[in-house]
């Protein structure tokens, strides 16, 4: 992260250390994956630095109610405000159901420094003979589930990799994260299949509280620019939801909103 060089408190202004111009987002071939690997491999590096440095009390909690708050965005401002929709009694359930067990579901999740927008627009490109990227706009970060910053990072607000890609990187960043100890929870440290499962879960929560911010930045804010990625969340989310018995009920719901429809794949197993 930047150094602090000065700080004039009273006035607002901070004089910073130079992190450059460009970020990895900047640099990434999106059609080329694994032609990123190195970038990413950096990224799960400054990552796995980021978790080992936790300490509690430190960062303000990301607990339930937090999690409740931003998961109203998405019926507030996406359904309501963007769709034009009033959920009846039984969508309400439906969509009170699946927000109780996704929350549930993370906050079981051990906790760690969580950035809470650890993606490639936030990483700076290393300056001169540096080999770490710089890390941008951490003032929101919290002290919450570990699987958050993971599921963040590959299933991006603007970017989308085809599903080996994103197992790959997740698997090389649970190597990593296990030597650190950083995965020693219920049988984590052993089974990649029961880690994933809980990344999913997060980068559900995340898609759609996202899903609800773009749809705010667009109507409150002006930026319709942000609009024309909410169908790269709604992705995210049936993708997700038809992997696991419990969202299915989510997923149908989703399915009617967006009138499309869905092959169950399955709950995703152990590898």
């Amino acid at each position: 992260a930047p150094q602090v060089l000065a700080w004039d408190e009273p006035n607002g202004f901070m004089l910073l250390s130079d992190l450059g111009t460009q970020t990895m987002m900047q640099v990434i071939d999106p059609a080329q994956p694994e032609a990123n690997l190195g970038l990413y491999l950096q990224a799960v590096d400054a990552l796995v630095t980021w978790q080992t440095a936790s300490k509690p009390d430190v960062l303000p909690p990301y607990n339930q109610a937090l999690l409740k708050r931003e998961l109203g965005l998405f019926p507030e401002w996406y359904l309501g405000q963007h769709r034009g929709l009033t959920l009846d009694a039984a969508q309400q359930s439906t969509l009170d159901t699946a927000f109780a067990t996704i929350m549930a579901q993370n906050l079981s999740a051990p906790s760690v420094y969580v950035h809470r927008d650890f993606m490639p627009r936030n990483l700076m490109m290393p300056l001169g003979s540096s080999a770490q990227l710089g890390v941008l706009d951490f003032q929101d970060a919290v002290y919450g589930p570990i699987s958050y910053d993971i599921a963040s990072l590959m299933r991006d607000a603007f970017l989308t990799w085809d599903e080996d890609f994103v197992l790959d990187i997740t698997i090389r960043y649970w190597e990593k994260a296990r030597k650190a100890g950083l995965m020693d929870f219920e049988d984590w440290h052993s089974d990649f299949g029961a880690f994933y499962r809980a990344v999913e879960w997060m980068g559900l929560q995340r898609h759609l509280k996202v899903a609800g911010i773009f749809a705010r930045l667009g109507i409150r804010d002006n930026k319709p620019k942000y609009l024309a990625d909410t169908p790269r969340f709604i992705a995210y989310l049936r993708s997700t939801a038809s992997r696991y018995r419990e969202l299915f009920p989510l997923l149908r719901l989703i399915d009617h909103i967006e009138d499309t429809s869905s092959a169950v794949a399955f709950s995703f197993g152990r590898l």
